[in-house]
């Protein structure tokens, strides 16, 4: 690979314009940018044609791939499987025409599987070293299918270093693979500056940002602000719910529900970086009430804007909230989640604790580390990373 000088990063989800409709998408997005400071960088991305563009800095090379998400593309469903194998061709062809002028020194995959499996198709024709970053869909949903577990195993196995964004999915991806999984948190890049600080006294806005999907738990945050009492709405100024997804109909009527009672909460629909920037600045709590996570991109998101967090225990969440960041319910229901709503009402946040996630999550240092991984050019461990 003599004059290899490219990062080529492979993804299933890309955000052009940032409109928060796809989280991982915007991470990948500006991770490619922020990369490219450091040195040249094409991406493979998703299209609806086999193309090439520039998006700022980046050189942008689609594969085609039909309409809807591709995490809807499940192998478990027979009627899927014409179309994951148009678009895996499609992805391998694109791959390695991405690096038809050698220029390519390192892949880093975005997820395991399929990306990580069309970086080992061009490791094997053309020796360019690989790395993998695992989300959940890979570790929790594909990892439980059989065959396709074997082949997330084998891509995992040949990387030159693989990653997780979590650190309770990077064990379990670990257990699966028998090799380990470095973390490495996903972030985005949001201009941080509040319009002012967060309160340190009632009444406190509140937001809730991301996809309204049971995962995600809105159907629980619906509950629970239904179970808070008139004492403790006098301790909130507002309750900002924005996003969108399947629960749509039972977020609107719940949301109705509460305006009707006099509550004071706002809907919003998915919230572009601009918009999702002003709504962080704007408020002093961020509630979280997953019933499935790893580490969600909004949680970086506050710590940027050195907003405190209300979460359900799940994922690596407890360990990040024990650490000052925030306030944990003691299960994941309803109840449990209006009482953590409650105690962060009278409670006061931990600034340094907060500042100090905030660095953890820099997407600078994130660049830089993979840079440093790409430039060493040859098979790494994630052990030594």
């Amino acid at each position: 690979m003599i004059g290899a000088d490219t990062a080529l990063l492979i993804t299933t989800s890309y955000a052009y314009d940032g409109d928060g409709s796809e989280a991982a998408g915007a991470f990948v997005a500006d991770l490619a940018q922020e990369l490219a400071t450091i040195m040249p960088v094409r991406v493979v991305v998703p299209g609806k044609t086999e193309s090439k563009r520039m998006h700022g800095a980046v050189e942008v090379w689609s594969f085609q791939a039909p309409d809807k998400p591709l995490s809807l593309l499940t192998p478990a469903h027979p009627g899927n499987w014409s179309a994951i194998v148009r678009t895996l061709r499609s992805l391998r062809r694109t791959v390695l025409a991405a690096n038809q002028d050698e220029r390519v020194l390192h892949a880093l995959a975005f997820w395991v599987l399929p990306s990580g499996w069309a970086a080992r198709a061009l490791w094997h024709q053309h020796g360019v070293p690989y790395s993998v970053w695992a989300l959940g869909s890979d570790i929790w949903s594909l990892g439980r299918l059989p065959v396709i577990r074997g082949f997330l195993r084998m891509v995992a196995v040949d990387a030159a270093t693989a990653y997780a964004d979590g650190m309770q999915l990077g064990a379990d991806a670990a257990r699966i693979s028998g090799r380990e999984f470095a973390f490495l948190p996903s972030t985005r890049k949001l201009a941080a500056e509040r319009f002012r600080p967060v309160s340190c006294a009632p009444p406190y806005r509140l937001l809730f940002l991301g996809r309204w999907h049971p995962n995600k738990g809105v159907d629980l945050l619906i509950d629970a602000l239904a179970l808070l009492d008139d004492k403790d709405w006098r301790g909130i100024a507002e309750v900002h719910v924005a996003g969108g997804g399947p629960l749509e109909d039972v977020v609107r009527k719940g949301v109705a529900t509460l305006q009707a009672a006099g509550r004071p909460v706002r809907l919003s629909g998915y919230l572009d970086r601009d918009q999702a920037s002003q709504a962080f600045a704007q408020a002093d709590r961020l509630l979280l009430p997953s019933r499935v996570e790893s580490i969600p991109v909004v949680f970086s998101d506050a710590m940027k804007f050195s907003l405190p967090v209300v979460s359900m225990p799940v994922g690596d969440l407890p360990a990040l909230i024990g650490s000052g960041t925030g306030w944990l319910a003691q299960r994941v229901d309803a109840d449990a989640f209006a009482a953590a709503i409650r105690v962060s009402l009278a409670s006061e946040h931990d600034d340094a604790a907060i500042r100090n996630m905030s660095e953890r999550f820099a997407i600078e240092k994130i660049a830089e580390r993979i840079a440093a991984v790409a430039r060493r050019g040859e098979r790494g461990d994630s052990r030594n990373d």
